[in-house]
């Protein structure tokens, strides 16, 4: 009797444990950013009706619930993720969008029941977004535009330098030369002529 209880022991925690019979769900699933992924959970017959989530966080136990279902087969969605139930499949399906790299984590999808809830872990990992020949050429683009702005102004400042600029200081050169030349006054001149003329 002893050896029995022995062995019953650990098959007994098993059935309590997150994750033990009642729920499957795959262990790593991978997505790329910017982009989506969905995960499909497995739950046993007698889950059908019962509301399935989906959860984040390491902590089975804390998780935070991003998503739930109502008990039917309507999908919810609420931000980037959406979950539907299939219960005929007896399968439910999370979808998460426009993925972030800030959305790689810990997951749980999971059974609302009275007691503690079913769940199974998913390892969700982004892949970050390739770089595209577009965004590449971007700076390249951007900084010629601006050595073209740049060239383009400097011609500009060069021709109004020789074509008005200069002509404009040599006329103002010349009208303040004209202004302040040496003149003589009408006495001196008459007064040089009176002394010529004696």
């Amino acid at each position: 009797m002893g050896d029995m209880t022995v062995w019953l022991a650990p098959v007994l925690l098993l059935l309590f444990l997150p994750g033990s019979f009642d729920i499957r769900g795959p262990k790593v699933m991978r997505g790329p950013e910017r982009g989506s992924l969905t995960v499909r959970c497995r739950y046993g017959p007698g889950w059908k009706t019962h509301r399935k989530w989906w959860c984040r966080g390491v902590d089975w136990a804390r998780c935070k619930i991003l998503v739930i279902t109502t008990g039917s087969e309507q999908e919810v969605e609420r931000d980037r993720v959406s979950i539907r139930d299939d219960q005929r499949n007896l399968t439910f399906t999370v979808t998460m969008e426009e993925l972030r790299r800030d959305d790689e984590d810990t997951y749980w999808c999971g059974i609302e029941r009275t007691g503690a809830d079913p769940g199974f872990q998913v390892k969700v990992t982004i892949d970050p977004a390739p770089v595209t020949p577009e965004e590449t050429r971007v700076s390249p683009t951007v900084t010629s535009h601006h050595s073209e702005s740049r060239s383009l102004l400097s011609s500009v400042h060069f021709l109004l330098l020789l074509f008005l600029e200069v002509p404009l200081l040599l006329t103002m050169l010349s009208a303040v030369l004209w202004v302040n030349r040496p003149q003589r006054s009408s006495w001196g001149t008459q007064s040089q002529l009176g002394h010529e003329n004696q």
